[in-house]
């Protein structure tokens, strides 16, 4: 899928395997695909249809995650011209509009890079925003702690809200928000910020699967 992984032809295979093991999930599976690292910036957009073409029989959506700061350049895709490239490849493939394609953005752009991307993503019929990524910012950790790389988490959880309040105030474009989710109040504070959804990841790394139904329960 672009990111440490076996790569998406791997995924794929795994998948067909599970869904023919008749252990498929009963609850909604979304995919999440970049370019890869060796993929040079101009041959992007061929990366991502080579991924959504491979996997989107499997998903229920697609995030196309063009904010990743681990992975060199990809947040250049972000950028008006292209981003609507990419978006506008997805949207011509063969019925694309029967799957739900949704961006994964930075916390980090500004005000008008944000609000410029949210424009290109509605021309586009995107179906959801999920906010956000990993941050490059780090002063939110001791300077012992400031390593490279995007910092997710609880450090997060502040900038994340904001990002979802901003981008409710800008767009009608529904919103999963993602930062910082690591018990009921955290979640509970994207949905005050106006997101539809939560994602989490770093809870589940602390908490585990058990952090879930905790969050659930306590809403």
């Amino acid at each position: 899928l672009g990111f440490n992984n076996d790569g998406a032809d791997v995924v794929a295979e795994r998948l067909r395997k599970l869904r023919e093991s008749r252990r498929w999930p009963a609850i909604p599976v979304g995919i999440n695909i970049g370019k890869s690292r060796v993929t040079p910036l101009e041959r992007a957009t061929d990366d991502y249809l080579y991924s959504f073409r491979l996997l989107r029989d499997f998903a229920d959506y697609i995030t196309l995650n063009v904010s990743s700061p681990n992975t060199p350049g990809l947040r250049e895709l972000q950028e008006p011209r292209k981003l609507s490239e990419l978006l506008h490849a997805i949207g011509n493939e063969p019925d694309a509009a029967r799957k739900p394609v949704l961006v994964k953005i930075s916390p980090d752009l500004s005000p008008v890079e944000l609000e410029t991307a949210l424009g290109v993503c509605a021309e586009n019929g995107v179906a959801g925003i999920i906010a956000t990524n990993t941050t490059l910012d780090h002063s939110s950790v001791p300077p012992a702690l400031n390593e490279e790389g995007g910092l997710s988490g609880a450090p997060l959880r502040e900038k994340a809200t904001a990002l979802v309040r901003d981008i409710v105030a800008k767009s009608t474009i529904p919103v999963i928000a993602s930062g910082g989710i690591c018990d009921a109040e955290s979640a509970r504070e994207k949905f005050h910020a106006g997101a539809e959804l939560v994602q989490l990841y770093t809870g589940l790394v602390y908490r585990g699967p058990r952090l879930i139904d905790e969050i659930i329960k306590n809403l």
